[in-house]
């Protein structure tokens, strides 16, 4: 594999950290062009890898699609890996196929309407909903012969596969999944008005604040309401404790729906726990018109609003030595097996004094980046091939998690009494 990393960010560095120290010799990973919109920052996490000349640094802007086609085809790339902002999520999408190079991501762009109209029907609130552009060209990468794997970190990703292990190994029918984002980190010298964006900012802004959209058979489809809906408490296992989630915009419940209906699914969602700075703070934002991508004119500068706050705001790669406790992240699936109502949750847990330890990366990001670099090893070798756009419940879950066991990315399946 010749892969092109667009986006060097904390979750970029994370994926190339997990590639290297899983094929030190490589016997399949052969070369990375780390890129970035700062070339510096391209160039300090090559810097992290030790003198690997397998590894080298590159700008490159993620909005220009013919800028990206240039640089895979000079560097003869047949794999890009977009770990960019998920506003040009689209352009590198395209960016791969003109250059005859495989795909890969952890997310993709979705676009509301100004004023959703909720209920039944993704179209009805999104002009563009998530994963339509891309699974809208799977047939014109099938006919390329090319491959495409989105939604491959944690969730969506990790989690994905785990619900394709449950349905296809462990119940006879899948009625139920439900994806639950949670955890327990702590910073314990914080301010109590300090805000937290453990992940990338504009992502943030994005999913939490869209429309949230859950799979729901029985009433006909994707139902849509607005930010924040559907408020559980669900007790996380590990010590990990009681989580209030919410329902956010999420791929699962998508790609689920595209993937599972054959084993059953008649429901998915998926729930996150959001700390209440960082609730108020959106809401405050959302309000004042600060997630807005239309330019504002101020003296002699066009400014986006949405750009601001990312920059201003506290950057995920900077909080990780701060930060105490774990992710937990899994799915909570619920069918039949024999005839009897079953449930398990099946989850990973990621402590991030650990990973700060071994990766020197947060939890959040590190967490995320190993289970994309797993997803690019099973591509990178050869077991998970075909020609179209696909996501990881496409695939057989047992490689995936062979892996998982090899690299002690910790997994655990728990049945529900």
């Amino acid at each position: 594999m010749r892969m092109m990393l667009v986006g060097a960010g904390a979750v970029g560095e994370s994926i190339v950290k997990v590639m290297q120290w899983r094929d030190p010799k490589g016997i399949w990973l052969k070369y990375v062009l780390i890129c970035d919109y700062d070339r510096e920052r391209a160039e300090k996490v090559v810097s992290m890898l030790n003198e690997d000349a397998r590894f080298q640094a590159e700008r490159v802007d993620a909005a220009n699609t013919d800028e990206m086609v240039e640089l895979a085809r000079k560097h003869e790339i047949d794999f890009v890996m977009d770990a960019a902002p998920p506003f040009v999520s689209n352009r590198v999408f395209d960016a791969a196929f003109e250059a005859g190079a495989n795909y890969g991501s952890m997310g993709t762009w979705s676009v509301p309407m100004e004023e959703p109209a909720y209920g039944l029907g993704i179209e009805n609130s999104y002009s563009e909903p998530m994963t339509k552009y891309n699974f809208d060209r799977h047939e014109t990468w099938r006919e390329k012969g090319n491959m495409a794997v989105i939604c491959m970190g944690i969730d969506p990703g990790v989690v994905n596969v785990f619900a394709k292990y449950v349905a296809t190994e462990l119940l006879d029918e899948l009625t139920e999944v439900h994806v639950k984002d949670g955890g327990n980190l702590t910073i314990p010298d914080a301010d109590p008005d300090d805000i937290t964006f453990g992940f990338n900012v504009w992502t943030v802004l994005d999913e939490v604040m869209n429309p949230n959209v859950e799979y729901d058979a029985e009433k006909g489809g994707f139902v849509v309401e607005p930010a924040f809906s559907g408020q559980e408490i669900f007790d996380m296992p590990q010590g990990v404790g009681k989580n209030t989630l919410v329902k956010v915009e999420h791929e699962e419940v998508v790609t689920m729906a595209r993937y599972l209906k054959q084993y059953g699914l008649k429901r998915a969602t998926f729930k996150i726990s959001l700390d209440e700075n960082l609730i108020t703070a959106l809401k405050v934002l959302d309000k004042l018109g600060l997630r807005s991508l239309h330019p504002v004119h101020i003296g002699h500068a066009d400014v986006i609003p949405r750009d601001v706050v990312a920059a201003c705001a506290p950057q995920p790669k900077d909080i990780g030595n701060e930060m105490e406790g774990m992710m937990l992240v899994g799915v909570h699936c619920i069918g039949k097996k024999d005839g009897k109502h079953k449930e398990y949750f099946v989850y990973q847990p990621f402590d991030n004094q650990e990973s700060m330890r071994v990766w020197h990366n947060q939890a959040v990001t590190a967490q995320t980046g190993f289970g994309a670099a797993l997803a690019i090893e099973l591509i990178g070798r050869g077991i998970w091939k075909d020609a179209g756009v696909f996501s990881p419940e496409y695939f057989d879950p047992k490689p995936y998690l062979k892996l998982m066991n090899e690299s002690r990315y910790e997994y655990h399946i728990q049945e529900l009494v």
